[in-house]
């Protein structure tokens, strides 16, 4: 069932615990092949790209379950890390690793307005832009580390 595949992120989110960390980590080898072939504007598109599949199946998967939100739904993972990946020049591996540290920081944490989505937004939506506004988050604040205390390492030239 394709709802399943891309929902699960082709299998992610069935894992036995933490989904949403399986599957944030399932998308850092797409993220990084994106990322080398076509640069951050190819991440950021395909982030914009799968939000409207990551509904479809969202929504085929609650249908299914019953459930909102549901724990192996992780496509909504894959499009926030991707949009925090994408404000990094080039692949690189530290930047990857603090990039996916804090899109699960803004994740876990859902400060506002990340919980005011999370809570108020319904459906497949709701699954997903959440996620989209912690990697928005998470983008900005690797921005900032990049710009104040890794200068040199992110410019607007990319």
């Amino acid at each position: 069932m394709p709802c399943v595949w891309i929902s699960t992120w082709f299998g992610a989110g069935l894992m036995a615990r933490a989904p949403g960390t399986w599957g944030s980590l399932a998308a850092l080898p797409f993220a990084w092949v994106l990322h080398e072939f076509g640069g951050p504007i190819a991440l950021a598109c395909a982030a914009v790209i799968l939000y409207f599949p990551g509904v479809w199946a969202a929504n085929g998967y609650m249908a299914g379950s019953g459930e909102h939100d549901p724990g192996p739904v992780v496509v909504d993972e894959v499009v926030g890390q991707w949009l925090v990946l994408a404000v990094i020049p080039a692949p690189d591996f530290v930047l990857y690793v603090l990039g996916f540290a804090l899109f699960r920081l803004f994740d876990i944490l859902k400060p506002w307005p990340i919980s005011w989505a999370d809570q108020n937004i319904a459906g497949g939506h709701g699954v997903m832009f959440d996620d989209v506004l912690a990697g928005v988050a998470g983008a900005v604040a690797l921005i900032a580390i990049q710009v104040y205390i890794w200068p040199g390492v992110w410019s607007l030239s990319w």
